[in-house]
């Protein structure tokens, strides 16, 4: 790889960000690529955490993926992922660049989706990238009409507010791997969701954005229902990972699954927000009084319930 265009870019000095991640995106890549070759080398981890690393995804869910897809039998060398944003930090870019996976990711921002397709990764990987706002009624039509059925290799939900619902929902595709965000703050006992809203806006829904998604025992229990076994969660607290029990059956042990006490990880960052929008920093368990008495689904009484 020549870095000699982004050491050059470097040393002029400060530049616009854009101009400044292109001309680090090299450096990254080739740091990934090596993080990724000691990844795969671990024939044993004892979490996922001890994989992790960053390229492109928020937090270390970047190393996950690579031991995942390197050390299980996964067939399929494709992914969707919901909720990508301008596709800047995501946990399947790297998967695409580094590996040459292919792929299909959405955004409800025509401009997310713009920045995407204008890209020079674009067009040098087999990626679409469509912009639609995803509801449990549309979502199996949109996979479709992006030429997807039956076997994926990954599948990506992180749209902070329906996961429950559109997971649930989900028709056509069957995944081998499943990443499903969660919500920390609802606790590691309760099986809850928001309440089903096509239109959820998670800033919208209570000031705090606080108040989205499902717990992780809503999402291990639809899971399991689906055929999917829990194998852990990145250490950031905010996604969780799934195998098909089939892959799980030829993986010789390689992982295995977890109940949801012994998987789940609280998370530490603090995103609570005031009625202006400003962050306020609030941590632990005080996060979850700034939404207490608010409406939850309880999945498993199947009923609303307060939180």
């Amino acid at each position: 790889m020549d870095l000699k265009p982004a050491l050059q870019t470097l040393r002029r000095g400060l530049m616009p960000t854009a101009e400044l991640s292109a001309a680090l995106e090299p450096l990254m890549l080739l740091q990934g690529r090596m993080a990724a070759d000691a990844v795969k080398a671990r024939p044993h981890i004892r979490s996922l955490a001890d994989a992790e690393f960053k390229v492109f995804s928020q937090w270390g869910d970047d190393g996950i993926i690579q031991w995942l897809v390197h050390h299980l039998p996964l067939r399929t060398r494709t992914f969707i992922e919901f909720g990508v944003e301008d596709y800047r930090e995501a946990n399947t870019r790297f998967l695409m660049i580094n590996d040459n996976w292919s792929g299909l990711v959405m955004d409800g921002s025509p401009a997310n989706v713009q920045a995407i397709q204008s890209a020079g990764y674009y067009w040098q990987h087999e990626l679409q990238a469509r912009c639609a706002f995803i509801d449990r009624d549309n979502i199996n039509g949109l996979i479709e009409q992006a030429g997807f059925s039956g076997e994926v290799g990954i599948l990506h939900i992180d749209l902070d507010g329906n996961d429950y619902w559109i997971w649930q929902a989900i028709r056509g595709i069957s995944p081998e791997l499943v990443i499903l965000e969660y919500n920390a703050v609802f606790g590691a006992e309760r099986a809850i969701t928001t309440p089903y809203d096509p239109q959820f806006r998670r800033t919208a829904a209570h000031h705090s954005n606080l108040y989205f998604g499902a717990s992780l025992a809503a999402l291990v229990e639809l899971s399991r229902e689906r055929g999917y076994a829990f194998v852990g969660c990145n250490s950031a607290g905010n996604n969780a990972y799934f195998v098909r029990r089939d892959r799980m059956d030829s993986s010789s042990g390689l992982v295995r699954e977890l109940a949801i006490a012994e998987g789940y990880i609280p998370s530490r960052f603090s995103e609570s927000r005031d009625t202006q929008g400003h962050l306020t920093h609030v941590r632990g368990a005080a996060r979850l009084e700034l939404i207490r008495g608010l409406p939850v689904w309880c999945t498993r009484k199947q009923q609303m319930e307060a939180l």
